[in-house]
């Protein structure tokens, strides 16, 4: 007896541990079924609008990855009275799971409190819908005798309706923008591109022609000699009158780098960076002219002694100086012969003022 007693505990015992079993196994399942299953939400901003004004609605779709989400398309009304402006790109965001926000704008030109039931989102085979939502759309606010007007015409105590008494404006007429500048910029472009065209084909005639003529686009750089530039700068040492003033020293360190730039330019000897005894040897080899080479020295030594043993030279070894320079110079430049036709042209300047003169001789005998 007590193993009978023993064996129903034990039967009653194996069916609650199977009940149990099966329990949990349809709760991991619905609950598995339940993490794949797609949800909808829809949100408007704002809730509250004036007549004519814009909400947008924002449904919002979080489903597993890979699911085709189709939202509905409203050519121009979600409900009456609700109209649809447009439908914004959909913006979607992937995490573990998959989010999608579709936007819509809409308007309202009734005033009143729109409610919306739902909105149906397509889930591959199922149909989702979204919570339902409200939109109020509001009048604006009248003045009093707005009001009072309105109720007359309601009560047909008036049939005419003044606009006045409404206190609302008629449409405005159209109306000129005011003038500004910058806006009319786009129909110079082309004038002033043509102006530049043509200004650029007249300047290229021009140095055209003038390089034909001339044989260069731009006026060349006038290079003159060296001998030419030694007693130009000779002469304005000799006008500048330092020796006279008591600036010996600076005297001879003009006259020295005179004749060392036209020695480095005349005999490509670089002067400028040799010693007086380098230079005197250097010239000696370039020239035979003897005469030249010992005014040279002369200058060199004696400006040696000035600059250096603050030697204080006599008038007359100044004024020699000055002369051996000189004479340095046009004894060892290089004159350039003229062409025939500069010839032809010196001949014809210097014949001009002799005619003038037999001419006026003529008159006056």
């Amino acid at each position: 007896m007590l193993i009978g007693i023993y064996a129903n505990l034990l039967i009653e015992n194996m069916l609650k541990l199977k009940n149990i079993l099966l329990l949990g196994l349809l709760c991991c399942l619905s609950f598995s079924l339940s993490a794949q299953k797609s949800t909808v939400r829809a949100t408007i901003q704002p809730s509250d609008i004036l007549i004519g004004e814009q909400a947008i609605i924002n449904v919002e779709v979080i489903a597993p990855k890979g699911r085709d989400i189709i939202f509905p398309l409203y050519p121009d009304t979600l409900i009456t009275g609700i109209e649809v402006l447009k439908m914004l790109k959909a913006d979607t965001v992937m995490t573990e799971v998959m989010t999608i926000s579709q936007k819509y704008v809409v308007t309202s030109f009734d005033s009143t409190l729109y409610h919306v039931p739902y909105m149906q989102v397509i889930d591959g085979v199922d149909t989702l819908r979204t919570n339902d939502f409200g939109l109020k759309v509001s009048a604006p606010q009248l003045s009093e005798q707005s009001l009072a007007y309105l109720e007359q015409l309601k009560n047909h105590q008036t049939d005419s309706i003044d606009f006045e008494k409404l206190q609302i404006s008629d449409i405005k007429t159209v109306q000129d923008p005011p003038f500004v500048w910058q806006d009319y910029l786009e129909y110079l472009y082309i004038p002033l591109i043509i102006l530049l065209i043509l200004a650029l084909i007249g300047l290229a005639v021009y140095f055209y022609i003038r390089k034909r003529n001339k044989g260069y686009f731009f006026t060349p750089k006038i290079v003159l000699p060296p001998h030419v530039v030694a007693l130009q700068g000779l002469d304005k040492l000799k006008t500048s009158k330092l020796w006279q003033k008591g600036q010996e020293k600076e005297y001879y360190t003009e006259l020295t780098d005179i004749l060392r730039e036209y020695i480095d330019k005349r005999f490509s000897i670089d002067a400028p960076e040799m010693i007086s005894d380098d230079i005197i040897a250097s010239v000696h080899l370039a020239t035979d002219t003897k005469s030249a080479t010992d005014g040279l020295s002369q200058i060199l030594k004696l400006a040696d002694l000035v600059k250096f043993a603050k030697y204080t030279p006599f008038a007359d070894e100044n004024d020699l100086s000055l002369v051996n320079a000189y004479l340095f110079v046009n004894q060892t430049k290089i004159e350039e012969r003229q062409t025939l036709d500069e010839q032809k042209d010196s001949l014809t300047e210097s014949q001009a003022p002799k005619e003038k003169e037999n001419k006026e001789d003529k008159k006056q005998s």
